[in-house]
């Protein structure tokens, strides 16, 4: 059972490594091609579900920019709660920051990652930020 723990975690590291790559470069193509569709995603109260690649709405990186300053976020913590052969929970926590380096908060959030066709994706974001 660990090594497939191992494998699955190592999957989901991953996909999670290349989402927070894209993200800080603003490339939402690349943040697609981390995600299965339809997406979801939770935050704020709300539910927000994406059907297809290039629905996801990009004006997010400019919304936060914006609103706090936004300009990268790094991974705190990433901790495999939950794991099948196709499905995974990773509960984790994630660092917005300012040009300056200057922390604007620490959300934690819980993602659902499946394999389909072969493939780890996200299919599922519930997150406490923005």
């Amino acid at each position: 059972m660990k090594d497939q723990e191992q494998e699955t975690l190592d999957a989901c590291l991953d996909v999670l490594d290349r989402f927070m790559i894209a993200l800080n470069a603003h490339d939402a193509v690349a943040m697609d091609a981390t995600m299965h569709f339809p997406h979801i995603r939770f935050a704020e109260g709300r539910i927000k579900v994406y059907e297809c690649a290039g629905s996801n709405p990009m004006d997010l990186f400019a919304r936060l920019e914006a609103e706090d300053g936004w300009k990268f976020s790094t991974w705190r913590t990433r901790k495999l709660v939950q794991f099948s052969d196709t499905k995974a929970h990773v509960a984790l926590s994630y660092t917005r920051f300012r040009d300056d380096g200057s922390v604007i908060g620490i959300y934690d959030s819980l993602y659902v990652l499946t394999k389909v066709k072969g493939n780890w994706g996200i299919q599922m974001r519930s997150s406490f930020g923005a």
